[in-house]
């Protein structure tokens, strides 16, 4: 059993958790939509006295911890206007592309988010455009975009980096004046790129990490590239009968999965192994 050079709790993500358990030490606290995506990290925050709701209508004191996908402004306005204590644990890269796509509408600019339409980070830098920003993921929107004046790019911060570069080289043809910021976290190219590594050296992967998480399903595509993958949220879906004849088992995680998932998952491979 090999583990992923980088793999785990990303930066933002550690940094969300610690500011969200310090709220709660001044109850009742909640994060507006879960704070990461990670359900076994959620409910561990809410035995904690950490609370989720989907809308401020739902909370009248207390605090309101904005989570690591970031919210738009408005939601600021919102929050303070209830008198709500607010508390920011957007991830600083998300901020970063928030605040990127706020400039490059500031300065004139046709702004492209790439990332994907559902995603609540994605959302949330649109928001931040003043809603002005066109959302392209996959590289048939990125040649049916027109041509632009001055086209300003923006990416969702956990996007693949190679499906980035691919869209980017089609919309360099849509515009003689473009700027690219980009935003693509570093630990997300890190995690990516020790995944792909591992899945060449490997016969089977082992993706740990929310369902619902981006960042992980990505990993998991990109390893499922090289070697059979599977993916899963917890140690309880991992199926002994996947390992037969598999010598080399790589373990790799999403940034969002915790490190008591991921030990429970390398004991439960560990233990099959032994068998």
């Amino acid at each position: 059993m090999i583990f992923a050079d980088h793999l785990g709790f990303c930066y933002g993500v550690k940094r969300a958790i610690h500011i969200a358990r310090q709220s709660a030490q001044n109850p009742p606290a909640y994060t507006l939509g879960s704070i990461i995506h990670n359900p076994q990290m959620v409910e561990r925050l809410k035995s904690e006295g950490i609370g989720v709701v989907e809308n401020l209508d739902e909370v009248s004191e207390g605090t309101i911890i904005i989570r690591s996908h970031g919210v738009a402004p408005k939601i600021y306005d919102e929050i303070r206007r209830k008198g709500l204590n607010l508390i920011d644990a957007t991830c600083p890269h998300v901020k970063k592309a928030q605040l990127s796509a706020k400039s490059l509408v500031d300065e004139g600019y046709q702004v492209v988010i790439i990332g994907e339409k559902n995603h609540p980070e994605v959302k949330s830098i649109f928001e931040w455009s003043d809603q002005k920003a066109t959302i392209i993921e996959s590289e048939s929107e990125a040649q049916n975009f027109p041509e632009v004046d001055r086209l300003g790019i923006v990416s969702q911060t956990t996007f693949s980096r190679k499906k980035f570069s691919d869209i980017v080289l089609i919309l360099l043809e849509k515009s003689r004046d473009m700027k690219i910021l980009r935003t693509i976290c570093d630990a997300t190219e890190h995690r990516q790129i020790a995944a792909i590594d591992l899945a060449s050296k490997v016969d089977l992967m082992l993706v740990i990490g929310g369902k619902n998480s981006a960042n992980t399903s990505r990993l998991a595509s990109l390893c499922a590239q090289k070697v059979q993958t599977y993916h899963v949220e917890t140690a309880a879906e991992i199926d002994p009968n996947w390992f037969k004849g598999a010598k080399k088992i790589g373990i790799t995680a999403g940034a969002s999965t915790p490190d008591w998932v991921i030990e429970e998952a390398g004991q439960t491979v560990l233990s099959i192994d032994s068998q």
